[in-house]
């Protein structure tokens, strides 16, 4: 192999598997998308949490906030404009995503990550300078219409360039992003919350500026995928940056495969029709469960509101922002071990050690709730069970955060065939944000009413979904995003779905041969 670059060979075509200087770049600049959805993840709960912006917009909530230890704490934070602040984003971020498909299959993956850069830096200039809670909310849609562009292109622009056996590794990096950008937010919050006069939120809500200018740059000086060229009618082009992320000339195979793969979408008059063919149901399923089940984990839980959640059950201003500060450490580091570890392991192992993790945490953390707190939601947490409780919460963000969190979006992503892949993506993220909107808008108001009950709801769902992998999701490290038909056409339940005819005619896959 030219330029001694790592080969993987599959179905008795070689696939170049080398991590060059240039797809280790492409795909850092890239996964800077995940920057402003982690931070503003990380800095709306933070902000949420200090009296300062509370008195300003929410002055009720303050007050209830506010309000003695023998007041139920269940319901301290319970406000449904408070909540719309915080969701209001996922809402705009899923009406995007159908428009966000439709501009990263006709303009390609770079300019859909530059539009959710723009939208997202004009999001916080509002959301900084706002004097009422209006433009706190329009800043929000604006954040949210920039997310939505960017979880739709970002992860597909990963899984494109990066090499089939490195693909789980970059895709990762999404993830790896998203929670910097948190950490950052904690950081931020806690640095700020103590700043005189009391405008230290402005400055958390106006730096979500800083991600949204580094992705914006970035996607000006990027190269678009290979397989967007191709579909864009840019063939000369895609074999150069083919050529130019692989380290080698020798990409025949991998380039013929991308080039059928077009020829065949672009025979796809509909593809939000065909996506719902019986051929393409194992991946429509995937698109729909995966994001749906990774919120369901109760995530939002804690990234959304930690430092509220911390309130809630008897911690100190600081401590609280100080106890987020620890989870999003935690949820950093513990991405690391995805990265290492997913083409290594594979895809199903984490998800199930991760879901096992992540239901007894959920367990244990209801529990001491329940023991410190019980039914009426009134007493203080002692020092004891504080620190049980954030060292239990820590292994839930571990769990999640090697598992459901970065898998979550990679999976969905390197699953479709690519006639159908910008639809897919948008299905994956429409669901995601919804589903994010609903638990962020429905989570106070959920703890008021099922107490400690909240987390033996979620934890009833890791045991679904944990459940739901070990049956029906294959394997699929290291499977050439082009060749995936194989995966299903031999799995157990899917079989019966992808027949050998689709796997060596249609569905993305031209040829037949085993894998």
């Amino acid at each position: 192999m030219a330029g001694g670059a790592m080969v993987q060979t599959v179905g008795g075509k070689t696939y170049p598997g080398k991590m060059t200087a240039f797809v280790f770049f492409t795909c850092l600049v890239a996964s800077s998308g995940g920057l402003i959805f982690g931070y503003d993840i990380g800095i709306s709960g933070g902000v949420t949490s200090m009296d300062s912006f509370l008195s300003e917009f929410f002055p009720s909530v303050y007050a209830q906030a506010k309000a003695s230890k023998d007041t139920n704490q269940y319901c301290k934070f319970d406000s449904q404009l408070l909540t719309l602040f915080t969701s209001s984003l996922y809402l705009a971020a899923l009406a995007t995503s159908f428009v966000a498909a439709w501009v990263t299959r006709v303009f390609g993956r770079k300019w859909s990550m530059f539009c959710g850069g723009v939208t997202f830096l004009a999001g916080s200039a509002l959301n900084g300078a706002a004097t009422d809670v209006m433009m706190l909310i329009l800043g929000r849609i604006l954040l949210g219409i920039g997310v939505g562009f960017a979880n739709q292109s970002v992860p597909l622009y990963l899984s494109e360039m990066a090499p089939a056996n490195l693909r789980g590794m970059l895709n990762i990096g999404f993830q790896l992003m998203t929670t910097i950008g948190i950490l950052s937010a904690n950081l931020i919050n806690y640095a700020t919350s103590s700043i005189e006069g009391g405008w230290g939120w402005r400055i958390g809500l106006g730096l979500a500026g800083v991600p949204a200018l580094i992705i914006t740059l970035g996607a000006l000086v990027l190269p678009d995928t290979p397989n967007s060229l191709i579909a864009r009618g840019y063939a000369g082009d895609a074999k150069r940056v083919l050529v130019k992320i692989r380290g080698t000339d020798d990409v025949h195979d991998e380039y013929d495969d991308m080039v059928a793969a077009s020829e065949e979408a672009a025979s796809i008059e509909h593809p939000w029709r065909n996506i719902l063919h019986r051929k393409y149901r194992p991946q429509l399923t995937i698109a729909i469960l995966i994001p749906c089940f990774q919120q369901l984990t109760g995530i939002n839980v804690i990234m959304f509101y930690a430092p509220v959640l911390f309130l809630t059950i008897g911690f100190a201003g600081d401590a609280s922002l100080m106890s987020a500060v620890i989870t999003g450490l935690v949820n950093m580091f513990a991405t690391v071990v995805s990265i290492i570890s997913v083409d290594r392991l594979g895809r199903r192992v984490l998800f199930l050690q991760g879901g096992t993790q992540m239901f007894i945490s959920q367990v244990v953390v209801g529990t001491l709730i329940a023991l410190q707190f019980g039914v009426g939601g009134v007493g203080e947490m002692s020092r004891s069970y504080a620190i049980l409780l954030v060292l239990f919460i820590c292994m839930y963000v571990a769990g999640f955060a090697w598992s459901w969190g970065p898998l979550g979006w990679l999976v969905p992503s390197e699953v479709f065939a690519l006639e159908i892949r910008s639809a897919g993506q948008s299905i994956a993220v429409c669901v995601n944000m919804m589903l994010t909107f609903v638990i962020g808008q429905a989570f106070l108001t959920m703890l008021c009413h099922l107490k400690f009950g909240l987390f033996y709801f979620f934890a009833g769902w890791m045991l679904v979904m944990t459940t739901f992998v070990a049956l029906f999701l294959p394997e699929t490290k290291g499977v050439p995003i082009e060749e995936m038909n194989h995966v299903w056409s031999r799995h157990w339940f899917w079989g019966s779905y992808v027949t050998a005819h689709d796997v060596a005619g249609g569905g993305g896959n031209r040829r037949s041969h085993n894998v």
